[in-house]
């Protein structure tokens, strides 16, 4: 019988969603404005969120409902280090640390796998199907944002062990939907899900700032080599 966990996700957290993707930093990438320094944080934050929810998914990799979510194909620690390699060069790790925000995520991912570990399967739907559901459509903008060639700094967007990624989802939701569990832990599941959202809005909330500084400064930029380029023009007449 099913629990309609799947369901009860993507209607449970329809607001989070749309508040997320009405995130100032989410709409300019899907306009692509796409500033690299900004791009390499964000990158730097998964890193480190990526790497807990997956070492501790691995320490329950025997748990009865959290193994049934637990698909190795889906990890993207590897894929964010070849990213980091790409933007920081071959010392990447001695470079990046992670902002408060991604901190306090981390190690909310560790309390929650200490105390309540199906709460993971929360951060794993969240996460996960929507990097699957997104992640092409976001490397190209990526990669005609940054000028990037095919395969340099979108490694994140690649899931290589995955051929299809339709028919794979369609998977993840069904295995949702035969878990164990019952009606407070399905509505302790959604409520999670729903922080999980909000985390991410911390830090997209975050980079914006540096987005922010980031356009200012390349608008000064320009602004200045036209008045450099106009006094060039009123001397070459004089």
């Amino acid at each position: 019988m099913s629990n309609d966990l799947a369901i009860k996700l993507r209607e449970g957290t329809k607001k989070a969603h749309t508040a997320a993707e009405n995130m100032g930093f989410i709409k300019c990438f899907l306009k692509g404005v796409v500033e690299k320094n900004s791009y390499r944080k964000l990158v730097s934050n998964f890193y480190f969120i990526y790497s807990a929810m997956e070492e501790e998914m691995e320490k329950h990799h025997a748990h009865p409902i959290v193994s049934k979510i637990y698909f190795q194909e889906l990890n993207r620690t590897k894929s964010l280090e070849k990213d980091l390699y790409f933007y920081y060069g071959s010392n990447w790790r001695e470079q990046v640390v992670p902002s408060p925000v991604a901190q306090e995520y981390v190690q909310h991912i560790r309390d929650i796998s200490a105390s309540e570990p199906e709460l993971l399967i929360s951060h794993s739907y969240t996460r996960y199907i929507g990097d699957l559901s997104g992640g092409q459509i976001l490397k190209k903008i990526a990669q005609r944002a940054m000028n990037l060639s095919d395969g340099g700094g979108t490694a994140f967007y690649e899931f290589k062990d995955i051929t299809d990624e339709k028919a794979f989802k369609t998977h993840y939701r069904q295995v949702l939907d035969e878990l164990p569990l019952d009606d407070d832990a399905i509505e302790r599941i959604v409520e999670e899900a729903n922080a999980t959202f909000i985390m991410n809005m911390k830090l997209f909330k975050e980079l914006e700032g540096n987005l922010i500084k980031a356009i200012g400064q390349i608008l000064f930029n320009t602004l200045t080599r036209r008045r450099e380029r106009g006094s060039t023009e009123l001397a070459t007449a004089d």
